[in-house]
């Protein structure tokens, strides 16, 4: 967690954090079977016995291992049964619901689970289970504005509560200073990258995937560039459009409401920040052939995704009610974007850190909205958004999940720095 606050915890009573194990409903005519008993040990020990104990809904308690910091509370027979099941899944929808809660630090609990996952994952079972896992759903034209309406356009004044305030980035901040506030870190996000690109005045530049147009406009009044920044969120359209106009930037930034795959033009600079998890594994092709089409010969391009070492699915849970279509790429996988078209990766830096340290001040941020976001929405949309948040924080630092961005140029393209002195310059 950043500096400024604790960790999400569920021990935390009369809080919707959760509950203590006193408080909850137990019902002892509900009687916990041998059987019950048994799955619950046998489900600690499929994720190698993690220090974790399960509460049944008799009150209960489960132990397999020695050393006990958290503790799984499940109500009712059903919810154990879809644990076994799908874990992945239905974890998330009965947090949500309360149906499980967990005592102790939210954060530390699924670092431990997802350790544990990962040594399971090994396992036939595991690799059977995968085989047979939900899928994400399509990003086609008409899909790709389902998905995005999904998340973005559940309204700017929720995001703009636990955002950082300058720019409204929702993406992987840049930590050079780990004291940084995220206002200072996504500064420097944005330097970074500007830094990587080598970005001199009067050049153009296309964004694909804009967010709120924080980006865009950064760059053309810190460095001097026209942009042209494509998005499919109206609302984050809509955002941005008005801040430039507010800013004075509106003569060269240009905010357009399309699909990545209509970009037209050539320019000397592509870049693309935290849309490539939306963009789907089976359109990487066709993301290439946008960028072959408007990277001008003598260009330069920079892609910022989060990532994986190797290739598998986002967390079903996650996919469907959070981020639906999305998919995190390994490297390799990457590669497709860049081997058809000749172009060559020039830099590669891995800041999955960073990523964890960005989300725990938004977690933080989150908790201290927590009423005002309830008011928006309600209690069960507070705790499903507050276990995703945890989650990515947990993935990051399990290195589940990698935060990856590649500069790139065209193969013959020899304007290249021979040192990387420049990426810490600090003149900006």
């Amino acid at each position: 967690m950043s500096s400024t606050g604790s960790r999400s915890s569920e021990s935390t009573v009369n809080s919707e954090h959760g509950v203590a194990p006193r408080d909850v409903d137990v019902q002892p005519s509900r009687v916990v079977t041998g059987l019950d008993r048994l799955l619950a040990q046998k489900m600690l020990e499929m994720v190698g016995n993690p220090g974790i104990s399960i509460q049944l809904w008799d009150g209960s308690e489960v132990i397999t291992s020695r050393e006990v910091s958290h503790k799984l509370i499940i109500t009712d027979r059903r919810a154990l049964w879809l644990l076994l099941f799908d874990a992945e899944y239905h974890f998330g929808e009965m947090y949500a619901s309360r149906r499980v809660m967990v005592q102790g630090d939210l954060v530390s609990f699924l670092e431990k689970a997802y350790r544990g996952i990962d040594e399971a994952g090994k396992s036939w079972l595991s690799k059977l289970l995968l085989a047979i896992s939900h899928r994400p759903r399509l990003n086609t034209l008409t899909g790709s504005r389902k998905n995005i309406h999904h998340h973005y356009n559940i309204g700017n004044p929720f995001y703009q509560l636990w955002l950082d305030q300058e720019a409204i980035q929702y993406t992987c901040a840049y930590f050079p200073d780990p004291a940084m506030s995220i206002e200072q870190a996504q500064v420097a996000k944005l330097h970074h990258i500007a830094r990587k690109l080598q970005l001199k005045p009067g050049q153009t530049v296309v964004e694909a995937g804009c967010g709120w147009g924080g980006l865009a406009r950064f760059f053309a009044k810190h460095y001097g560039v026209t942009v042209k920044a494509y998005n499919i969120s109206s609302e984050q359209v809509a955002f941005a459009r008005n801040k430039a106009k507010e800013q004075g930037l509106d003569d060269r930034v240009e905010y357009v409401e399309d699909d990545y795959r209509n970009i037209t033009g050539e320019y000397d600079v592509f870049v693309s920040v935290g849309m490539l998890e939306h963009v789907g594994r089976q359109h990487y092709a066709t993301l290439g052939n946008v960028v072959d089409r408007c990277l001008k010969d003598d260009g330069v391009g920079l892609i910022h995704s989060i990532g994986r070492n190797k290739p598998g699915l986002m967390n079903s849970w996650i996919e469907k009610r959070i981020f639906p279509g999305a998919y995190p790429p390994s490297l390799k996988e990457m590669m497709d974007i860049f081997e058809p078209n000749q172009l060559s990766v020039q830099d590669v830096e891995n800041i999955r850190l960073h990523y964890a340290k960005t989300i725990e001040h938004w977690l933080d941020r989150f908790d201290q909205h927590e009423d005002e976001i309830r008011q928006m929405f309600d209690a069960n949309f507070v705790r499903a958004w507050r276990l995703y948040l945890a989650g990515s924080i947990a993935a990051f630092t399990t290195g589940q999940l990698q935060l990856f961005q590649i500069m790139f140029t065209r193969d013959r393209h020899n304007d290249l720095s021979w040192s990387r002195a420049h990426l810490y310059n600090q003149g900006h």
